[in-house]
């Protein structure tokens, strides 16, 4: 038990808001590399453009869009009804955002392959020492057997 006012080191560490196993930050290049600009940057709009936050500030900048256009300048309007310039820029960020959104994900993706390699063997170790202490307790069976045919 930790002393009063004594802090436990962790033996968990944070690396981009995700909880990492300390042994595959030092075992394993993926889990040690600096991430270029780009890389953030895609992590940051895949985490922006998945929140909240972006869905509530980009709903409000539709009703803006579609009210300053058909209410306020019913005579001057640069994108009347059908809002085709809003569509265009609907799909022009579409097409931006998805290819950044699929480079976070091949990336996250690589890093649960790696995740489920490092389950995997530690499941099997575990796997090994139970068949380990398996052997070990029906021998002490046999054992107490032995002992109480004596």
């Amino acid at each position: 038990m930790a002393k009063r006012g004594v802090r436990r080191k962790s033996t968990v560490k944070k690396k981009n808001g995700r909880i990492v196993h300390p042994s595959k930050l030092e075992h394993h290049p993926l889990f040690r590399q600096e991430l270029t600009i780009g890389q953030r940057l895609a992590d940051w709009v895949a985490n922006f453009g998945g929140s909240w936050t972006f869905i509530l500030i980009f709903s409000s900048f539709l009703v803006i869009w579609m009210i300053f256009n058909t209410w306020y300048l019913t005579t001057k309007a640069f994108d009347p009804y059908p809002y085709i310039l809003l569509n265009l820029v609907l799909s022009c960020l579409a097409a931006f955002q998805a290819p950044i959104i699929l480079m976070t994900q091949n990336r996250q993706g690589e890093r649960d392959r790696i995740d489920a390699k490092y389950d995997h063997a530690i499941n099997r170790k575990a796997e090994r020492e139970i068949q380990k202490i398996q052997k070990d307790l029906d021998a002490i069976r046999r054992y107490l057997r032995e002992l109480k045919k004596k």
